[in-house]
């Protein structure tokens, strides 16, 4: 790669780092259901919203997850559901491709369809409405957050609400955007299923003093079981919730090396002595421990919580558990490079049986993008910088 193409890959990822502003390490990447009125059918699973052969022909690529800020907008969002395909590894990238041939994506208004969902941004102590239409699917569907406050019918939990958005219908939450601190919703309608299909998501709230940092990310991570996606899609596999095999691990719904795609992925691109603020949350079955290459960091919030500072002290592994949020802080002070930041359970760092992959991604100093590393690191995740 050119000393140009260096420039031009680096001027175009600093342009496009949103969510989460490469590298891997060198090398090859080589139940119960419901029937149509949306009643209980505790003898079968959901059927397939497509055949195999028409999902592969009609259903929509999923996108990255973007950030809604609710108070630019009235502080209101319409979210949808839409069927869609999902590249755990795009076709691009060294290995790819790797993808669920359906997941069930959170749209917020006129954007894409994502996995995870888009993150929800709000500030403290605004009265929020998250209107919900069920208009693009053909189950009943909710909306679920943590922690926020609401009134019991608004909770977004069948089993002790009562209800539930069935398709062709919509309903407003009024949710009150306190406690702040990060937060995760999902769908909460036969949630063995449809968490499990990628109807997850942050949900973040700025206390009302919030002093930002100087590079801010969100990442969410995620176990699967492909069997489930393939099962729904109609393909011809078996699939039990008591027997689920997670095979596959991602951060913001991405696999390594497609994790370090500047524009799909989820890099941390930082430069020599930032603050940086990494949103940490768990959206799957299994616990992860995650830790952080060549930097000491301190959790500073914990389930929306702020860690008081004198309960606070220096690690590089922190245990995230299933549904636990954790914000952790720390600067960039090490020598400008390419550092991972991954699970430590070695076996959710791979792609079947090829490692590295899944659950990993990088801190990466802008003084290092001209780097030739850099470059070989690009191409391995799929990143054209002339395209």
């Amino acid at each position: 790669m050119t000393e140009r193409t260096h420039q031009m890959g680096r001027r175009r990822l600093l342009a496009t780092a949103g969510v989460s502003s490469a590298a891997l390490l060198a090398g090859c990447f080589s139940s119960p259901s419901t029937d149509s009125n949306g009643e209980e059918n505790p003898n079968g699973n959901e059927g397939a919203s497509t055949t195999q052969e028409t999902l592969n022909e009609d259903l929509p690529y999923t996108a990255p997850p973007e950030i809604i800020d609710l108070g630019e907008q009235g502080n209101e969002v319409t979210l949808r559901t839409e069927p869609a395909r999902h590249e755990l590894v795009e076709a691009e990238a060294d290995g790819g491709p790797i993808e669920l041939p359906e997941v069930w994506a959170w749209q917020a208004d006129d954007h894409a369809p994502s996995v995870p969902g888009p993150i929800l941004r709000a500030q403290e102590g605004e009265e929020l409405e998250i209107h919900y239409e069920n208009s693009n699917d053909v189950r009943p569907h909710t909306f679920h957050v943590h922690a926020l406050e609401k009134g019991w019918e608004d909770d977004g939990a069948p089993a002790g609400s009562g209800h539930s958005v069935n398709p062709g219908e919509s309903h407003t939450y009024n949710i009150t955007a306190t406690p702040p601190g990060t937060q995760l919703y999902h769908c909460h309608f036969q949630t063995h299923n449809h968490l499990d299909m990628g109807m997850y998501g942050i949900f973040r709230v700025d206390p009302a003093d919030y002093n930002r940092p100087d590079r801010e990310f969100f990442l969410t991570v995620k176990d699967w079981d492909t069997d489930l996606s393939t099962m729904m899609a109609g393909g011809d596999v078996e699939y039990s919730h008591r027997d689920r095999n997670p095979d596959a691990f991602t951060i913001n719904g991405r696999s390594g090396p497609s994790t370090f795609h500047p524009e799909t992925g989820s890099p941390l691109v930082v430069e020599e002595g930032d603050r940086v603020r990494v949103h940490l949350t768990n959206n799957g079955y299994e616990a992860h421990p995650i830790h952080v290459h060549n930097h000491r960091f301190q959790v500073v919030e914990k389930d929306g919580s702020p860690v008081p500072e004198a309960a606070r002290y220096d690690e590089d592994v922190t245990h995230i558990a299933p549904a636990e949020r954790k914000t952790i802080e720390f600067t960039a002070d090490a020598e400008p490079g390419i550092y991972l930041l991954h699970c430590h359970k070695v076996h959710h760092v791979m792609n079947e049986d090829s490692y590295p992959g899944g659950m990993v991604t990088a801190i990466v100093y802008e003084d290092a993008m001209d780097s030739e590393h850099f470059g070989t690191v690009m191409e391995q995740a799929g990143f054209d910088p002339e395209a």
